[in-house]
């Protein structure tokens, strides 16, 4: 192998065949790439700020939040390069940075969902030894774990992007790098490349999925040994905006798989649209999900406006 570094750049694709409207699908994106920054920036502010969200459930969700900043950051600068000033070319070095990013994020994510499923199951099934469990220290070190097991296991595949030639079309996709996507381009063997990523899924993405599973199970089981009806409907309460946010998540990242895996002879622009769905989506609905379902959340954001608190 050899390192290819004076190949041509590659081409980033925005809606093929619908160039003459990209203003006007870059609107909407807009719109919802601000709303994204300042909902995940709110609540990042709120924790910070707020004394009374200084828990570790709540350090969970700027956790996610910064999660969601980030991928969006990621993606969406290019995004709108494409869409308005039809600047295609991005290198091979800043390419692949970005899908490094890109995969990363979405590894995290899954990895903070399953941090904030421990932290309910730890808050519910084993409520006495919760703040002995769940210290500043361990949240942090949970952070880290999260953050090093995402980081570590897709630097493989993009390092070895850097050693691949590449002597195909260099027109990808998407209007940002997917791993995916740059592999069908390089002229090499790339079966590491194609098995490598089905493992991740297999022993991260899913094994999170099943584990949150478990646990919810477990705190079922406890909650309906509660005696009282309200401690009850109390506890679940604690766990519904998560459970909204496992949805969110879990469902567009199946969307996104059906549509690859079956819908082949689908038009170009609904495999690019569940793209778009599938990055932007959990990070536009998280922080309304909790602003909705979370009466700290509420009451941060009307002290923050100085308006009426809502009564926890």
């Amino acid at each position: 192998m050899w390192l290819n570094i004076t190949a041509s750049p590659f081409l980033l694709t925005g809606f093929p065949g619908m160039e003459k409207v990209h203003h006007w699908i870059s609107i909407p994106l807009l719109v919802v790439y601000i709303s994204i920054l300042l909902g995940n920036g709110t609540l990042l502010f709120l924790i910070k700020d707020d004394q009374n969200l200084h828990e570790p459930m709540y350090y969970f969700l700027a956790m996610l939040a910064a999660t969601d900043l980030g991928v969006t950051l990621t993606t969406m600068p290019t995004v709108l390069r494409v869409l308005w000033l039809n600047h295609r070319e991005i290198g091979h070095r800043t390419c692949f940075s970005q899908a490094y990013f890109i995969h990363t994020l979405s590894i995290v994510e899954s990895g903070v969902l399953l941090a904030m499923a421990y932290d309910r199951f730890i808050a519910i099934c084993n409520p006495l030894r919760y703040t002995s469990i769940l210290t500043n220290t361990r949240v942090m070190q949970i952070g880290m774990g999260v953050l090093t097991r995402a980081g570590l296991s897709i630097m493989p595949i993009i390092i070895r992007l850097h050693w691949f030639p590449y002597c195909r079309s260099h027109v990808l996709s998407h209007a940002f790098c997917l791993h995916q996507d740059v592999i069908k381009l390089a002229c090499a063997d790339i079966t590491f490349n194609r098995l490598y990523p089905v493992v991740v899924v297999f022993a991260m993405v899913l094994l999170d999925f099943f584990i949150i599973c478990f646990s919810y199970i477990l705190i079922l089981k406890t909650v309906i040994g509660i005696a009282s009806g309200e401690e009850r409907a109390k506890a679940l309460n604690t766990c519904v905006s998560h459970i909204c946010c496992l949805l969110v998540f879990y469902v567009t990242v199946v969307g996104l798989t059906f549509i690859h895996r079956f819908g082949k002879h689908a038009p170009r622009v609904v495999h690019i649209t569940m793209s778009y769905i599938y990055f932007l989506f959990p990070p536009f609905m998280n922080p309304i999900i909790y602003s909705i379902k979370t009466k700290q959340i509420q009451n941060g954001i009307s002290r923050l406006f100085s308006l009426p608190h809502t009564r926890a």
